[in-house]
């Protein structure tokens, strides 16, 4: 484990944030007028020290003594007191909040900068503060004046903490299939009853309290989505002479690979009839309302693949450059001394790959953060509408292609390590282990894939997409007036006709009453999608490195990287896109294969 392992690197951040992304020009929209690079710069550099400082030294104690069940209460590694009140201090329970509800009103763009230092230094402790502040926007967006008093106050001031209370045993990933009752009662509340499962952080000793975003069903309502409520539903609720239990029982805890320090428990709620929710937005909406909490979750998500696939790049990187073993191809003499692994072209490759995963990933996650900045800040409807478009589009992409290639990443950074590598006295081993999680939870990437190819392409008629080729298009035209290699921009005019071909067949096919088939291959399309989504980043990343290289900005070494890295991508993973596509159109064997031949 190296010491001095920088977690993010702190150039690419400033790159990424003010050469590509141009959160400067955010500070001119009214609602970020008060923020300038100054204070955007104050904000990360104060994140960056926090998880340097107090979250990366308790990565490893918390993971090696995760929280457990004892008497009925769970209890999270008590370094967790200092790391929630140090976050709550900082602000990031509610920096990209307004100020009327006593946030910092920074863009979410320049949050994201500060928010990935922190997942990287330790991803279970950021944990808390994800849900906390998710759960307070969903009440801060739909819930009435009372309701924000009673539970996103306390939660914001980090007095409370919050979670998102949907699974059940039964019902997985099938909202649709949610059994928890709720029943009205005279004083306005409601009463509920029910059981849910993997649920972050619903106990844990750092705060009084802790409130469960919760669906549940109204006594009558529809059957499936359409008959869904939200309710916050608090660990103890509020009387006359103070906290109070209100019933909600931790009934198990999930016994986690990783994520270690963040307990995922199973909730009983109403064993003894007596606990009570308070309804968030109109009643049998409430998955609608919850979608607001899951997309900015999976976007969290996606920053968490980011951010472990980065931490470990940044110690294999280490290991690499300290490891010596071996001699130079071509070196015949055993007493030449042994070379550092990195000049074996074949760990160079596996360094080179992470690289291009953890900083395109970044750039695809930073993206979303500036369309959702644009989206509720452009003081013009029809910027505002086609920003919250594309963001709506690309989602499942920022959630996927980190946990998914991020996972890839992970792998190399242990290969790299050798069989040490396949130890634990290295964290590389517990990164992998925690990378995992992020293609499961929020939606697997099964999930993910449905609702981009369906929901999102399919059903929308390839409005979003043409969007987004827009955007790509406007890119190509600019990395060729700031010199980058014409055959990067052709390949990504090419890459982005072969999806364009394929967003038309795979409608064609749907239209044909074989919806089915033409979602078979979902997660292949979201694949592809995915590729052709970093390319675009990873050519605007060139198109900057490019233009700072012609002025003599500093230092080169830097913005060559970053032309190498771009190459790395179109060559090695770019034209996967042809091979996604071939298997789009043509592979049947899975969906006529006969399951009882497994």
């Amino acid at each position: 484990m190296s010491g001095a392992n920088p977690l993010v690197d702190d150039r690419d951040v400033e790159f990424l944030l003010y050469e590509v992304h141009d959160a400067q020009a955010l500070a001119s929209l009214p609602k970020f007028a008060e923020h300038d690079r100054e204070t955007f710069d104050l904000f990360v550099a104060s994140a960056r020290r926090l998880a340097r400082e107090t979250l990366w030294p308790a990565y490893r104690p918390m993971d090696e003594a995760p929280p457990k069940l004892a008497d009925g209460r769970v209890r999270a590694h008590a370094s967790m007191h200092e790391i929630w009140t140090r976050m709550v201090e900082l602000g990031v329970l509610s920096a990209s909040r307004p100020e009327a509800v006593g946030g910092l009103s920074l863009p979410l763009l320049v949050s994201t900068a500060a928010d990935v230092y922190l997942m990287a230094a330790n991803l279970s402790a950021f944990g808390y503060v994800g849900l906390t502040r998710g759960a307070a926007h969903l009440i801060e967006a739909f819930g009435d004046q009372t309701t924000r008093e009673q539970f996103m106050v306390p939660m914001l001031e980090g007095r409370w903490t919050g979670t998102m209370a949907l699974t059940e045993p039964q019902a997985g990933s099938s909202l649709a299939d949610v059994t928890t009752k709720a029943r009205q009662l005279d004083d306005g509340s409601y009463r509920i009853c029910g059981a849910k499962i993997f649920i972050s952080a619903a106990d844990h000793g750092i705060t009084d309290n802790v409130v469960n975003m919760t669906l549940a069903r109204l006594d009558g309502a529809p059957a499936g989505t359409k008959g869904i409520s939200l309710f916050a539903v608090p660990q103890r609720r509020v009387t006359a002479e103070g906290l109070v239990d209100n019933d909600v029982r931790v009934a198990g805890a999930i016994h986690k690979i990783g994520w270690r320090g963040l307990p995922s428990l199973a909730l009983n709620f109403g064993e003894r009839g007596d606990c009570h929710g308070w309804l968030v937005g109109r009643q049998h909406e409430g998955l609608s309302c919850m979608f607001q909490m899951m997309n900015e979750a999976r976007i969290m998500i996606g920053l968490n693949g980011v951010a472990t696939a980065s931490v470990a790049y940044h110690e294999s990187l280490a290991y690499a450059r300290q490891r010596p073993q071996g001699r130079a191809i071509g070196e015949r003499d055993p007493t030449q001394p042994m070379v550092p692994i990195t000049q074996h072209a074949d760990v160079r490759r596996m360094l080179l790959r992470q690289k291009t995963i953890v900083e395109g990933g970044l750039s695809l996650v930073m993206q979303a953060a500036r369309w959702a900045d644009i989206a509720e800040a452009a003081p013009e409807a029809h910027v505002r509408t086609r920003a919250a478009a594309l963001l709506d589009f690309i989602t499942p992409m920022a959630k996927s292609f980190p946990a998914e290639r991020g996972y890839d990443a992970n792998v190399l950074a242990l290969q790299i390590h050798g069989g040490y590598g396949y130890s634990s006295e290295y964290l590389v081993e517990a990164w992998l282990r925690d990378q995992k999680l992020n293609s499961i939870h929020e939606g697997t990437t099964g999930i993910q894939a449905l609702d981009l190819l369906g929901r999102k392409t399919l059903k929308d008629g390839g409005r979003a997409f043409a969007l987004l080729t827009e955007e790509i298009a406007a890119t190509v035209q600019d990395a060729k007036s700031a010199g980058v290699a014409t055959r990067l921009g052709q390949a990504m005019q090419d890459a982005t006709e072969i999806a364009g071909a394929l967003v038309k067949d795979l409608g064609a096919q749907a239209k044909k009453d074989d919806l089915p088939g033409a979602l078979a291959h979902a997660s292949d399309f979201l694949d592809l999608m995915s590729t052709v989504v970093v390319a675009w980043q990873w050519l605007r990343q060139a198109a900057a490195a490019q233009r700072a290289l012609a002025i003599g900005r500093r230092p080169a070494e830097f913005y060559g990287a970053k032309l190498a890295a771009a190459a790395h991508f179109f060559d090695a993973e770019l034209p996967r896109v042809g091979m996604l596509a071939h298997r789009c159109r043509h592979d049947r064997s899975f969906v006529e294969l006969d399951p009882s031949w497994l």
